[in-house]
């Protein structure tokens, strides 16, 4: 059996998740990756058949996408171009974590794909989403299309919809509370957050930041380039994580038992509507109408988390389920 795997590069939790699933599928038959965006920190230790320009967004310094950037990375001509490279025809097996080039030319050569993401799961009515206008909404459904859909969200709202996918290397950490917090914001500059973060000095901060290419400490804060090893390292050893409405980041914290606070980015429908789900279960959310979140941050800090999640190991019988129902 021959698989395709498509990924989208843009944030960490595609690639995160592959790392996991590819081992899985390799057991069924031969697998191709194809990846498409360039925002990602992580890296995929297989190889990479396919790289592709794709769509991405790219991560601004104030809390949301750097629009500007965005636009000037786009390359329809190239997008086009390809899309008729991918020999569709030659696999048994297409899936998509939410990479639009392949979905796409599955879409128009009317060849059937599994969209295998978290971004598949709002294709249910049931999943928690705020009130948007509906262009957010279509392009969550028509950015990466697919025939069917296997999604993973923080609680299975639908029949189709599985719990998160938790990295061995997470669900086999040594977990202990050294008393610090750990921050990921990538679409915010540590400049900005470092003067917020100073105001509570009872508390130990450890931010890693994607706009600083040099560690330092200021007062009781101390600042990080994207490293995984140490922010493995970090999050394993925390009392909570400070991140952004993404995906994978909060759910591999709450497995590990630790609190959460995110502040999703602007403009970006996918994090509201994590962030929206979260705020369901009772936890903190810094919207990007809140001016001021040092009272918000000194809340989290002093409050317990109450709410307890449980995400089995279930990728495996998820793989194994795709296969038997999707391969030709």
């Amino acid at each position: 059996m021959k698989i395709l795997y498509a990924i989208q590069g843009t944030g960490n939790g595609h690639i995160s998740r592959a790392r996991e699933i590819v081992p899985l599928l390799q057991q069924y038959g031969d697998v191709d990756l194809l990846i498409s965006g360039t925002q990602a920190d992580v890296q995929l230790v297989q190889k990479v058949k396919y790289q592709l320009h794709g769509f991405s967004f790219v991560f601004g310094k104030k809390g949301g996408v750097n629009h500007y950037e965005t636009w000037k990375s786009m390359n329809l001509p190239r997008f086009l171009k390809d899309m008729k490279t991918i020999p569709l025809k030659e696999y048994n097996l297409i899936l998509n974590d939410f990479e639009p080039v392949t979905a796409w030319a599955c879409r128009l050569q009317g060849v059937e794909s599994v969209g295998l993401s978290h971004q598949a799961s709002f294709q249910s009515k049931k999943v928690p989403k705020p009130k948007s206008i509906d262009w957010a909404q279509l392009v969550m459904k028509y950015y990466a299309p697919a025939s069917h859909y296997v999604g993973f969200h923080f609680e299975r709202y639908d029949d189709f919809i599985y719990t998160p996918v938790i990295r061995a290397e997470i669900r086999n950490m040594k977990v202990s509370n050294l008393g610090h917090y750990t921050v990921y914001l990538p679409a915010i500059d540590d400049k900005y957050l470092v003067p917020i973060l100073k105001q509570i000095p009872q508390v130990k901060w450890q931010v890693f930041s994607k706009h600083t290419r040099l560690s330092y400490i200021d007062g009781n804060v101390e600042v990080s380039p994207i490293n995984n090893e140490l922010f493995n390292k970090s999050l394993a050893s925390c009392t909570g994580l400070f991140t952004g409405g993404g995906f994978e980041g909060p759910a591999e914290a709450l497995f590990l038992g630790k609190k959460l606070l995110v502040a999703p980015m602007k403009f970006q429908y996918e994090q509201q509507c994590n962030a929206f789900a979260l705020k369901k279960f009772g936890l903190p959310v810094i919207w990007a109408s809140n001016r001021n979140w040092l009272p918000i941050i000194k809340d989290w800090v002093q409050r317990p988390q109450e709410h307890q999640f449980h995400f089995p190991d279930e990728t495996a019988a998820v793989i194994e389920k795709v296969v038997k129902d999707f391969a030709r």
